[in-house]
Parts: structure tokens; C-alpha cells; sequence
């Protein structure tokens, strides 16, 4: 039992969570969440289960692990999370959308063409990095192009971290993953629609999923894969398979936003005033910086914006859930008036 969990990515971290009450649960890790219920594979084999009544299935993230009851196919409880990679608040309910829990590796797939942004990879690394999980970038498509070390050089400029120019359709691409593939190990590949993250999925575990092409005059994808899953890998691995992403909000990640503008925030507690913006107030150490070369003014002024944009979201949220306790303290549905 011990060793068939242990393929699923079951840890000690897992097992300290259990007591002697958990001893008729069975572990399971969710695959897929669906409207009304979840499906999850067991140390037995895949199950589908149901919640309590009033849990919504949104409180589940795929790579979750759960305690159920299999004879009642019921979802008992989720375990802490070791890790959880989530995107911004719906601004009316300040509900956060869950990608993937429990990750051990973070590919960030992009391509050497039009959708390549740095600006974007920085909000998928901040997510990375506020959730504890290790990033690394994929370059698909650097076959395709005559510039591919000016993509690569931009990509390894975001800090250390694996960079990796790859072709997605090469034999060679599961063997080059492998590393980061072994058993026990939970990856997820995210990115926007039509970087290639079907075709490296089809090369991790051996499917054979349509892929779509893209529109040559922006790079642009539609979409293939249609909703988040969990995936064996014939190196042991497990991999999380998600939908293209262009809409990539920040809220509530601020230590991930300095963990990945590490130079910027090195300085900000030697600024003079406490709140600087570091848009010229006297005494700020970033523009100093900027000003001796030191630093990438852009890498600057994304920084602010990111910072700005985080700050103004997680505001928005606890607004938004200040709302919905008083809503729920009144017995009122929202939005209704006296």
C-alpha cells in the first residue's frame, strides 16, 4: 500500500497529517474536478467521488490529496497542501482559481516566436515562487527561428533557473525532461494556448492528443487541452496538464513578486521613506541603482507595476470577502436591498 502511494506522490508530509481516526479513509490523489464531483486515483485503482452537501467542487485543486470513503464513494477531507499554484480573485466573490496542488516542478512553456514576454513569464514566476514550487522555462519552437539564443538569453536574464530550448515534436524531449520527471515527482506544464504543451505532454506520457495550430500573424493558439488532469509518466512521474492561460492575475503574492525580482527588492529596505515607490522619491536605493547601471530600469518599472497590481487585488479581495461575511451574517443573498 505504502509503495503504490509512494508512485502517486504520497510523502511523509502526507502521512504526518493521518491519526488513528483516518484508519477506515482511503487515500486518494484527485486527477480531475468536475461540476458535482471529483475523480482521483488510489493506491487500488481511479474512483469518482462526491462531497459533503453545500462543498463545492471549486475547493479542490487537481493534485490534491484527499481521505475517502470508498464503499460510499465519498470525499472525507483534503489534506494540507505542500504546495498550491493559483491565479488572482474573481474580483465580485474573491475567489482565488486553483491550478494544480502539490507540485514538485513548474514547467513555463513559451515559444521563440510572438508570444514570447517576459513581462508574463515574470506573474507565472511570481506564482511559482510565492507557492514554493521550482520553475523552469521551455522554449518550444527555437527550431523555428534564426534568433533562438537572443529568447534564451532574455529567459536565463529572470534569475537561476533552468532554461531549456527544446522542440516539442523532437524524440528527445522525454529524455531531456527526465530529470525533472522522476518517480514521485509532480510537474505541470502552463503556458498560453498553442506554445506546444499538448505535443510535450503527448511526448511525456505517451498520449496521442489532437494539438491545434496557430495564427501566424500573433502566435496565437486555441485551445486544446480543455481542462486541468493528472497524468502517469512512464519515468515514474506525475504530470499536470492545464489549459492555455493569457489572463494571468497576481493577488497576495508579494514574496513571490520579490523572490523574482530579487536585485529590486535587495534595496527597497535601504529606501529612505518606508512606502517608496521607487519613482524617483529622495533617497530611494532602487533608483540609485538604476541610475549607477546597476539595475534594468525595466526591470524596475515591471516590478512596480506587478507590486501596484498585487497590492490593489488583495485589497479587492478582502473586500470581497468582508462583503460575503456580512452578506452571510445578515442572511441576505448580495446585492439585495431593503
Amino acid at each position: 500500500m505504502i509503495d503504490a502511494l509512494a508512485a502517486l506522490g504520497w510523502s511523509s508530509f502526507e502521512a504526518d497529517q493521518l491519526d488513528t481516526d483516518d484508519a477506515p479513509h482511503t487515500p486518494a490523489r484527485i486527477s480531475s474536478v468536475n461540476r458535482r464531483n471529483v475523480a482521483a486515483f488510489s493506491a487500488d485503482g481511479p474512483l469518482r467521488l462526491v462531497a459533503d452537501p453545500g462543498v463545492s467542487s471549486a475547493t479542490f485543486a487537481v493534485g490534491d490529496w484527499v481521505l475517502c470513503d470508498i464503499a460510499a464513494a465519498h470525499l472525507v477531507r483534503r489534506l494540507d497542501r505542500r504546495s498550491l499554484l493559483q491565479r488572482g480573485a474573481e474580483h465580485k466573490t474573491g475567489q482565488r482559481q486553483l491550478i494544480a496542488a502539490n507540485l514538485d516542478i513548474l514547467f513555463i512553456v513559451t515559444s521563440c516566436n510572438a508570444d514570447f514576454n517576459v513581462a508574463r513569464l515574470e506573474r507565472y514566476l511570481a506564482l511559482a515562487h510565492d507557492a514554493d514550487i521550482a520553475p523552469a522555462i521551455l522554449l518550444t519552437k527555437a527550431d523555428q527561428t534564426d534568433d533562438a539564443a537572443a529568447y534564451i538569453a532574455q529567459a536565463q536574464a529572470l534569475g537561476d533557473l533552468p532554461v531549456l530550448a527544446i522542440n516539442a515534436k523532437g524524440a528527445d524531449v522525454s529524455a531531456v525532461l527526465a530529470p525533472w520527471c522522476g518517480p514521485g515527482q509532480t510537474v505541470a506544464l502552463v503556458g498560453s494556448s498553442g506554445v506546444g504543451k499538448t505535443t510535450l505532454a503527448n511526448a511525456l506520457t505517451g498520449r496521442a492528443d489532437d494539438t491545434q495550430d496557430i495564427r501566424e500573424d500573433d502566435a496565437r493558439g486555441r485551445h486544446t487541452t480543455t481542462k486541468r488532469s493528472l497524468h502517469a509518466l512512464p519515468t515514474g512521474g506525475w504530470l499536470i496538464d492545464t489549459p492555455g492561460m493569457r489572463g494571468l492575475a497576481v493577488a497576495d503574492v508579494t514574496a513571490g513578486i520579490d523572490a523574482t525580482f530579487p536585485e529590486v527588492s535587495a534595496l527597497t529596505d535601504a529606501c529612505h521613506f518606508r512606502d517608496c515607490k521607487h519613482e524617483g522619491e529622495p533617497g530611494c536605493a532602487v533608483q540609485a541603482a538604476v541610475d549607477a547601471g546597476e539595475i534594468d530600469p525595466e526591470r524596475v518599472r515591471r516590478y512596480r507595476k506587478l507590486r501596484a497590481e498585487d497590492a490593489q487585488a488583495t485589497e479587492s479581495t478582502a473586500a470581497a470577502h468582508a462583503r460575503k461575511h456580512r452578506t452571510a451574517k445578515s442572511g441576505k443573498p448580495p446585492g439585495r436591498r431593503r
